[in-house]
């Protein structure tokens, strides 16, 4: 499993220091089903807009 989470969208909940993610778990779906050929076929559900 990985060590690190690295997040960009500093608008995210789970946004922390050194572009980290602090969620304690992380959802990413596919657009296409259960299997997805490139990363631009997924999305993370995990994320939630802050109040920034």
């Amino acid at each position: 499993m990985a060590k690190d989470v690295l997040c960009e969208v500093h608008n995210c909940t789970f946004w922390a220091n050194g572009n980290k993610c602090s969620a304690d778990s992380i959802y990413v779906v596919s657009h296409t089903g259960k299997k997805a050929d490139s990363s631009k076929e997924t999305d993370c559900k995990t994320f939630e807009p802050s109040d920034l």
